[in-house]
């Protein structure tokens, strides 16, 4: 029945792998199709050499499985808490790819050292705070999607598309899969960036006036950066 959807969410998993963010099985990629109220995610622990847009999962917003026989990712719940709340988002992605990972583990936003962060993140990548005894014990990955959320009481994600969540790694979501991918790449690109910035002695943050210039000519009613839609 949902034979589109599986296959872009199995296209865009072994798109993901490509990229590099993906060790062993560490990582997936989910598509919300709101229009129909159903989610496809990849399936547990299967590995990417072994994906077919058969062996992916359909469920409700609920987390009932309504079409496939393999088992959903274990961050589904994550996934799904994060659709629930950010209705921005239409495509969610976990890694632990390396550079966002480390700043995870070291309980480290990621701070907007210069422009290929402010072309897609509007201020710093935040990370979440450490996860009680009671919410790991219990619903752990329904859990860590609502600390993900908590996080964002006050920012917008649509503005800042990435979380790390403390002592795990990143999620990132958009509109599409396709941006969603941007994002994922992006955000362990500028960690990378970050980390070396860092290295070399600096922790100053760019500026208001050029984060604004560069988030803004891509994003929002002003945006100039390539091309109109014809």
């Amino acid at each position: 029945m949902f034979e589109k959807l599986k296959e872009e969410v199995c296209e865009k998993n072994l798109m993901l792998a490509k990229t590099g963010l993906i060790t062993l099985t560490f990582g997936n990629l989910s598509v919300y199709d709101r229009e129909a109220g159903v989610v496809a995610i990849k399936p547990s622990g299967v590995g990417y050499d072994e994906l077919t847009p058969d062996k992916i999962p359909v469920m409700s917003i609920d987390g009932s499985v309504v079409e496939g026989n393999y088992r959903p990712s274990s961050d589904t719940e994550t996934h799904l808490e994060i659709y629930r709340n950010f209705r921005s988002a239409c495509s969610v992605i976990h890694t632990h790819s390396e550079f966002a990972t480390a700043f995870a583990q070291a309980r480290r936003e990621i701070p907007a050292y210069g422009t290929t962060h402010g072309d897609y993140f509007y201020g710093a990548i935040p990370c979440t705070r450490e996860m009680t005894g009671a919410e790991t014990e219990s619903d752990y990955e329904k859990n860590t999607g609502k600390v993900i959320v908590e996080t964002f009481a006050e920012k917008d994600e649509s503005a800042v598309p990435g979380v790390l969540v403390c002592s795990h790694g990143p999620f990132v979501w958009g509109k599409n899969s396709n941006e969603a991918l941007t994002h994922a790449v992006v955000l362990e690109q500028v960690a990378k960036m970050a980390f070396y910035t860092e290295f070399l002695g600096n922790r100053e943050t760019m500026s208001r006036h050029l984060l604004d210039r560069h988030f803004f000519r891509k994003h929002g009613k002003n945006a100039y950066y390539g091309q109109k839609n014809t």
